[in-house]
């Protein structure tokens, strides 16, 4: 038998621990928590996942401390983000970041008053997401960083380093929603270079070494690939296949050089997620995503590997060196 003093304070640290868990849990549940919708796999993410985190930093929220993240992929198959975005509509987050294009069309649908902070390699206001740039209404803002404006530059730089190629190819994802608009813009940069473009396409991981060997059966001996989510995923296979056909291809960011790829021209994707967990810090401190303007990213980089250019036997010209924001050798 418990003497009555010591029951006393047994049954006071008993109490004390009831109450202590459901505290700390209702301490969990007032954390804020933002949905990550996601079309590829985390795995390929990690870098700009980080470049986000920074930027929730930056804005005073550090993940699993005074935010949770939920996420949600749709590992390559565009056809689900719409229930997964339903998903974390119906779980009330506060924030819900779309990383893409597809992801962005998906989510703004699903719902009319939690803010949608997207990522968008397109024309927000061409695409609908929003009002305008600078007011853009509604519950929708983010970074957009215009890729498909870029082509004419990517086109005219491998011309440069590539100078004998009379026709290029282009491989685009026709189910990203990008792809129309970029196949356009190459169209009309290769038209004013005088150059013939051929287009490819593969939706599907599968059909990717068949795009880039048809290509080549076309003389295509020099490559641009569509910043499409499903290519940033296969980057490892699409620089793979460019070294087998000895084709010089041009992508849209550094991480496709860094995996043994010729050259890139584009934004730098930290800078670019950084702003995007800066914008959702923000709206978690009450900012309205109506008011914040659509951020464009000011940095975009010129990347060139200078052993691939070696081996496809292509001189890289002194002055693209110097305009390089890095060489990697």
């Amino acid at each position: 038998m418990i003497a009555p003093l010591k029951r006393r304070v047994f049954l006071t640290l008993l109490g004390g621990a009831a109450v202590a868990l459901p505290l700390a849990a209702r301490a969990q549940q007032a954390m804020p928590v933002i949905g990550f919708l996601n079309s590829a796999t985390l795995k390929g993410e990690a870098e700009r996942l980080a470049a986000f985190r920074q930027g929730l930093k930056e804005s005073g929220f550090v993940e699993g401390q005074n935010v949770v993240i939920e996420y949600r992929s749709a590992e390559g198959q565009f056809d689900r983000l719409p229930e997964l975005a339903a998903d974390l509509v119906r779980r009330q987050v506060n924030v819900l970041v779309a990383n893409t294009t597809a992801s962005a069309l998906a989510a703004k649908p699903a719902t009319s008053t939690l803010p949608i902070v997207f990522v968008t390699g397109g024309d927000p206001v061409e695409l609908g997401l929003v009002g305008s740039l600078n007011r853009p209404g509604g519950n929708v803002t983010g970074v957009s960083f215009l890729v498909n404006k870029l082509m004419a530059k990517r086109l005219e730089l491998l011309s440069e380093l590539a100078p004998g190629t009379a026709a290029f190819g282009m491989l685009v994802d026709p189910n990203n929603p990008n792809a129309e608009a970029d196949t356009k813009d190459a169209q009309a940069a290769a038209a004013a270079l005088g150059r013939k473009l051929v287009v490819a396409k593969a939706g599907a991981e599968s059909e990717i070494d068949a795009a880039v060997a048809a290509l080549v059966q076309q003389r295509v001996s020099a490559l641009l690939v569509g910043a499409h989510v499903l290519f940033f995923s296969r980057r490892d296979q699409l620089v793979a296949l460019a070294a087998r056909h000895a084709v010089a291809a041009s992508y849209a960011t550094r991480e496709f050089v860094a995996a043994g790829g010729l050259m890139s021209y584009g934004p730098n994707q930290t800078d670019v997620y950084r702003l995007v967990g800066v914008y959702a810090g923000r709206i978690l401190k009450v900012a309205k995503p109506a008011e914040l303007p659509i951020e464009r990213p000011v940095k975009f980089e010129l990347v060139i590997n200078l052993k691939t250019a070696k081996a496809l036997g292509l001189d890289v010209p002194v002055h693209l060196q110097q305009l390089a924001d890095e060489v990697i050798e």
